[in-house]
């Protein structure tokens, strides 16, 4: 490939990410974590094509090309889960090229997934979460404040980047609701506890002390008063389930699915859960029906009559 048609095809691909990228932004309202992901892995399949193919623009590529480079990641020692992850980039990559009428054919239309081993994530027990109490926390702005972030997070299942983006416009507490904006910019509303009002009322007398011009609208703040952001939210989880539990993983995730494992123990239905959760399909809140299904056993199996001994 010339010097002069290479700088040509990388100009036209930069052109496309470039509008690429604003698509996923402002039209699929995707994060800013999940648009450097994306952008990293067509970077470096981009690179790939350059060397290995001289093709300096992928949307000129062919699927043969594609499984090249699946079958270099796998040499590599990279995870199905992280392959999988770089495909799903390329895929909508190419989704976006047909949109705008850039390709005429998906070149992935046809990819299946690499197989993966199903997680199972374990959730906290009840008798985890009743170790988390008042004595944890300190009663000054950051106790009332990490004591919120919890109960918030296993009151309503929600999502750590929803949590994080909660203003205090989304707090109805006449109502008993709060307002959450999830994915795609889907807004639902989840029932509050009255425990979880009280709660929001005591942080909210010292969230007035330290709030500042830089505090905006944002429900949760840091120390210095400004809005909370991800990291914080996941060492919190992690510093306080440190002392009550002694599971692997101990994260913000975690606390969403043992509100979705705990809520169908008790016999919530799995319709209810979807809506709470705020999933698209009823596939997504299946995943959380193995743990109850194994409560379902033990009830099972210590009820019927022929199970019964002697």
């Amino acid at each position: 490939m010339s010097f002069d048609k290479k700088r040509i095809a990388l100009e036209q691909m930069s052109k496309l990410l470039n509008s690429f990228q604003d698509y996923l932004q402002l039209e699929k309202n995707y994060s800013t974590h999940t648009l450097k992901a994306y952008l990293k892995d067509l970077e470096a399949f981009s690179q790939y094509c350059i060397e290995e193919f001289e093709i300096a623009d992928i949307s000129e590529v062919h699927y043969v090309q594609i499984r090249s480079w699946i079958v270099a990641l796998v040499d590599q020692g990279i995870s199905n889960n992280s392959i999988n992850r770089k495909i799903a980039s390329l895929k909508a990559y190419y989704k976006f090229l047909l949109k705008i009428k850039q390709i005429d054919v998906n070149p992935l239309a046809k990819h299946k997934a690499l197989k993966t081993p199903k997680k199972v994530q374990v959730p906290f027990s009840k008798q985890e979460m009743n170790v988390i109490d008042v004595s944890f926390f300190s009663d000054d702005f950051s106790g009332l404040r990490d004591r919120l972030i919890i109960e918030l997070l296993y009151g309503t299942g929600m999502r750590r980047a929803e949590l994080v983006n909660l203003t205090l416009n989304d707090i109805d507490q006449s109502n008993r609701r709060l307002k959450v904006l999830g994915k795609r910019n889907k807004e639902r509303f989840i029932p509050m506890l009255e425990s979880l009002i009280i709660l929001i009322d005591n942080y909210l007398s010292k969230r007035n002390e330290i709030s500042t011009t830089n505090s905006g609208n944002y429900l949760l703040l840091t120390n210095k008063g400004l809005k909370l952001y991800d990291t914080l939210v996941y060492r919190v989880i992690n510093t306080y389930f440190s002392k009550a539990s002694t599971k692997a993983k101990k994260s913000p995730h975690i606390l969403r699915h043992t509100f979705a494992t705990h809520m169908l123990n008790q016999g919530a239905d799995l319709n209810a859960v979807k809506e709470l959760l705020g999933h698209a399909s009823l596939a997504s809140t299946q995943v959380y029906t193995h743990n109850s299904m194994e409560e379902l056993k033990k009830t099972y199996f210590a009820s019927h009559p022929r199970n019964k001994k002697g």
